[in-house]
């Protein structure tokens, strides 16, 4: 089994400097801690995988196609594979839990 703490990774990822860190690597699942400041750009592009972000704490909206929601502390959103996806108008600092299915291409 593999458990983790979420505030273990949330002070591995401000380790590394990066918004983002990948925490699980299986062939059919991947899963990642992703953490934007508030007024902060979300640069990712879209993904050849299927996703599901859930938001642990913080505020903002994302874009997902052309729809756009708020999202909260609680917020579960699924994005398919290649969809252009981002969040924004961040009003308070964003930490997401991220599943890829299958497991997200290596970041090169």
């Amino acid at each position: 089994m593999d458990a983790f703490d979420l505030a273990e990774l949330a002070a591995r990822r401000e380790a590394t400097g990066e918004p983002y860190i990948e925490f699980l690597r299986v062939p059919d699942l991947s899963a990642g801690l992703y953490v934007l400041a508030a007024g902060q750009a979300d640069l990712q592009q879209p993904h050849t995988e299927d996703e599901v972000y859930y938001v642990v704490s913080g505020a903002g909206r994302i874009s997902v196609g052309d729809e756009v929601r708020d999202v909260r502390a609680g917020s579960v959103v699924f994005v398919g594979a290649n969809v252009p996806h981002r969040f924004r108008d961040i009003t308070a600092d964003l930490t997401i839990l991220v599943f890829f299915g299958p497991a997200e291409a290596s970041r090169a």
